[in-house]
């Protein structure tokens, strides 16, 4: 699936995880937890998305060490 194939909601929600992988990844050391409740509050996010985000910053801190 490419961004073209996307409506807008799901690009919006697309662009919004993007956001907050980014934000996330940026500010591990320093997020408060739970996590989740954090990421959903801050960027609006649904609890299967705050868990996509996880998922992705985990994924990119394994694949740096």
């Amino acid at each position: 699936m490419t961004a073209a194939d996307l409506t807008a909601p799901e690009h919006e929600h697309s662009a919004a995880i993007d956001q907050a992988v980014e934000w996330y990844a940026a500010n591990f050391q320093t997020i408060e937890r739970p996590i989740v409740p954090n990421l959903q509050k801050r960027f609006g996010l649904s609890a299967h998305q705050a868990i996509v985000c996880i998922r992705e910053v985990t994924l990119r801190r394994a694949r740096a060490a």
